[in-house]
């Protein structure tokens, strides 16, 4: 009997893992648009509830890739119609073939954008400088292809400098804030704001959230990062626990709004999940994801 109700539960177990393992399989080819509020002081009356949107770490030529997935993408975002997109890194993985004709492919998938006249806006990650690691030496030859790349289909680089978004409602432009990828040290946060006043009105892109702790106090009330994957495998049944949290013990910043105490005073960093995939193709209670911020002034 005791025998019976082991092999009972062990079938149970075997079953379990087996249907979280298919559906790992199945949740790459999903899609989840998150709504969120970027609030901006000193916000123009013309760019109240306006859209950026946000995606990356496509990871194009992955063994088992999802790359067709930026298509619906793409489709989706043109839908809504956003007032600029901000791509946050990370197009190619570091260990294709051929990574020309791999940016070739993310160049065609991105390109209906641009062509819709929707302005975008790009930061690059660690896989654009092919390092799988931090111990790797970065190319620059990958990165300066990845820039021609997205420069050819009018996708302007943020490499850590700030540009003027223009809108005919507003007096006062927003400003776009890119900050170079951290794995090649080449996130120079200082730099980034040299062009703009204290006062500017902006939102702040980045590849990898470990730049956010760089960041001034009060420089970035909202910027988005990418490089987690979201985890990749979040724990079913939780909000946010993912293998990399316990890996941590509770110090990652995987996904969503990062806690309070991160990054400096009157600073908000988002995660978002991205796109692709890194070392298995596998995604769980974790999915792709495109981040849809709407833009507000703080309350009074």
């Amino acid at each position: 009997m005791v025998k019976s109700k082991k092999r009972m539960i062990l079938y149970i177990a075997l079953t379990v893992l087996v249907i979280l393992f298919t559906w790992g399989l199945v949740e790459p080819y999903t899609m989840e648009v998150e709504e969120e509020q970027a609030v901006i002081p000193n916000l123009p009356e013309g760019w109240e509830d306006k859209k950026i949107i946000a995606i990356g770490d496509f990871q194009v030529g992955m063994w088992l890739d999802n790359d067709g997935q930026i298509e619906d993408v793409v489709d989706r975002i043109i839908e809504r119609s956003p007032d600029a997109v901000v791509l946050l890194g990370d197009y190619v993985y570091h260990s294709v073939n051929d990574h020309q004709s791999e940016m070739e492919k993310v160049q065609a998938y991105l390109k209906p954008l641009t062509e819709e006249g929707i302005p975008v806006y790009a930061v690059l990650g660690n896989h654009d400088y092919n390092m799988s690691s931090r111990k790797v030496d970065p190319s620059e030859e990958t990165a300066e292809r990845v820039r021609k790349e997205l420069e050819e289909i009018d996708i302007e680089i943020l490499h850590n400098r700030s540009v003027a978004l223009e809108n005919e409602r507003a007096d006062e432009p927003l400003y776009l804030t890119g900050i170079g990828a951290r794995w090649p040290e080449n996130d120079e946060v200082s730099r980034a704001f040299t062009d703009i006043e204290v006062e500017d009105a902006r939102f702040v892109v980045m590849h990898n959230p470990e730049s956010f702790d760089e960041i001034p106090e009060g420089a970035a009330s909202t910027a988005v990062a990418g490089h987690t994957h979201g985890g990749q495998i979040r724990i079913p049944f939780t909000p946010h626990w993912s293998w990399k949290d316990l890996v941590a013990k509770g110090k990652a910043r995987v996904d969503g709004w990062t806690k309070e105490e991160y990054g400096n005073e009157e600073n908000s960093l988002y995660v978002n999940r991205g796109i692709g995939l890194s070392i298995i193709p596998v995604r769980l209670n974790n999915p792709p994801e495109i981040t849809e911020f709407h833009l507000t002034s703080p309350e009074e």
